[in-house]
């Protein structure tokens, strides 16, 4: 399909009833939306965030909150998404415009987070790619720690901002963009859906190969023991329900317009709650698959230390680039098959999701400007790359986006997802409309529970994250750094925003736009029936 899509057909009768004539880029079929959908969840953090949570949290006992958090938050908001992109056809701008016009904003808020964060994914990316060449040849010799910081990313002793680059991740960091750009730029099912089709195949085989292997290892029973050992008190400890909310919503990409735009690229006709049921359970598949092979090989390294698995867990980019090296190192001529695999799928998962955080952006900007997918692709994608490459490949990257990171998730994410429920269940009571478009041709019906779900309970729990986090990092600050420096790269980000989201909202929507070219979904199947009257007439 094209750029502008294929125009409908001329309804009988002589015309177009509706005005419009382009139907919206579309994926061939359910499966396809699927394993993109899959591709967009399973990222970064479902492997070096969810077992370290796990972990920290209650271990084995922790599945209970993380199971309840999934059925009562994360599937229901993911409904949610699905719903609002299916009916309304867009991105959040416009998919949020088309349900209102007061709520653009919160349109564009989804958006301007997605492009914050897409901006330093990449790097992290980057990172990756660079350390499976690294991981053949044991680069980082016996101090993984003081080769992150220093051989490799030679981080500035000041917390600022300074235009230093490191040519190790600059040059990785450019290719990866020009990469990624080049498979959006060719459309939804020629780019996007078929690099999913290649990367999460890629991503599962190599995974379960490398759980496969940590297992083999000696202690890898020590780890999993940490992990899945059950501490039954913490189930009476609020902030580990809290933990279980925070992470599904994190892993699931719901609330912030990943799921909203992918779903409007679905047919009319489609199961929308089978699909998310499929996703939301592959996900957190994927997650536990995730934990296995990190405390496996967790487990391994500390047996080889000497150490309790307190000691030597951890969660993020510590994880990845600390912890991992050093069990590469320790696993003996095993440990470069390992240290491979386990950066490689890093660089799988981390690419299909960084497609979908910019398919959002370039989305919310194609439709509103209405230039063709190409032009917004390289436009939009290209200074959405240069942003990216004149920050973050520098001696004072790491500390940028550790800070940037924390506040729009932390934030951000949090704050627009609690924004968007309460607006659409109470301010413009929406749900009963949202509810028959995912019934209409779905296979689990939903019911007045999802309506209280999303109305209720989930609004309840992210009003506590939201409110705990600002209250602590209004407190106590974040990680140590200078007050200046979290002010204008946490807070002045977390506020601008915003500030640019409502500016956004405000700008019209010109003639050429897709919202006065594309057609609504009742349009669209009022087309296909039309059509399938013409064929049957004609048999």
């Amino acid at each position: 399909m094209s750029d502008l899509a294929q125009s409908g057909a001329t309804v009988a009768g002589g015309g177009d009833t509706t005005g419009k004539s382009q139907r919206r880029e579309s994926f061939t079929g359910r499966g396809a939306f699927l394993i993109t959908a899959i591709g967009s969840a399973v990222g970064l953090g479902n492997i070096w965030r969810f077992p370290y949570v796990a972990y920290t949290n209650g271990g084995g006992a922790f599945i209970v909150p993380y199971l309840v958090a999934l059925l009562t938050a994360g599937i229901p908001l993911l409904f949610l998404d699905y719903a609002v992109g299916h009916k309304f056809r867009g991105s959040p701008p416009m998919a949020l415009r088309r349900l209102n016009k007061r709520t653009e904003a919160i349109g564009w808020w989804q958006t301007l987070i997605c492009w914050v964060i897409v901006i330093y994914y990449a790097v992290i990316i980057a990172w990756a790619i660079r350390y499976v060449g690294f991981s053949v040849t044991k680069a980082w010799g016996n101090d993984p720690e003081g080769f992150l910081t220093g051989n490799f990313l030679h981080v500035a002793s000041n917390v600022d901002v300074e235009f230093h680059f490191v040519s190790g991740v600059f040059w990785p960091l450019l290719l990866l963009w020009v990469f990624v750009l080049a498979i959006m730029a060719t459309g939804i099912e020629k780019g996007i859906t078929r690099a999913s089709r290649i990367f999460m195949p890629l991503l599962a085989v190599m995974f379960i190969a490398l759980v496969i292997i940590a297992l083999t290892l000696n202690g890898a029973s020590t780890g999993l023991n940490a992990l899945f050992t059950p501490s039954w008190d913490a189930l009476g400890n609020y902030q580990v329900w809290m933990a279980a909310y925070g992470q599904i919503f994190f892993s699931l990409s719901v609330g912030f317009g990943i799921m909203v735009t992918y779903a409007s690229y679905l047919k009319p006709k489609s199961d929308l709650t089978g699909s998310g049921l499929v996703v939301g359970f592959a996900n957190s598949s994927f997650e536990i698959l995730a934990g296995l092979g990190v405390f496996a090989a967790l487990g391994f390294m500390a047996t080889a230390s000497g150490k309790p698995v307190s000691e030597v867990a951890g969660s993020g980019i510590g994880l990845a680039f600390i912890a991992f090296p050093q069990i590469i190192s320790r696993a003996g001529a095993v440990g470069p098959i390992l240290g491979v695999l386990f950066f490689v799928s890093l660089v799988f998962a981390g690419i299909t999701s960084m497609i979908s955080l910019l398919e959002v952006v370039v989305a919310a900007f194609r439709e509103k400007t209405g230039m063709p997918r190409k032009a917004a692709t390289w436009i939009i994608g290209g200074v959405t790359a240069v942003a990216s490459i004149m920050l973050f490949p520098t001696t004072t990257g790491l500390n940028l986006l550790d800070v940037t990171d924390h506040f729009i998730n932390n934030i951000g994410i949090v704050g627009v997802a609690l924004l968007t429920c309460l607006v659409i269940s109470w301010v413009l009571r929406k749900l009963p409309v949202l509810r028959d478009d995912l019934n209409e041709y779905s296979s689990f019906k939903v019911n007045k529970v999802w309506m209280a779900l999303v109305s209720v309970a989930a609004p309840l729990v992210l009003l506590g994250l939201w409110i705990t986090e600002i209250i602590t990092v209004a407190s106590k600050g974040y990680g140590g750094m200078p007050k200046n420096f979290v002010r204008i790269f946490g807070w002045g980000t977390s506020v601008l925003v915003i500030v640019v989201a409502v500016a956004l909202s405000l700008v019209p929507w010109p003639h050429r736009s897709a919202i006065n070219h594309e057609l609504t979904r009742e349009e669209e199947l009022a087309r296909e029936n039309t059509q399938e009257t013409q064929k049957g007439a004609l048999l």
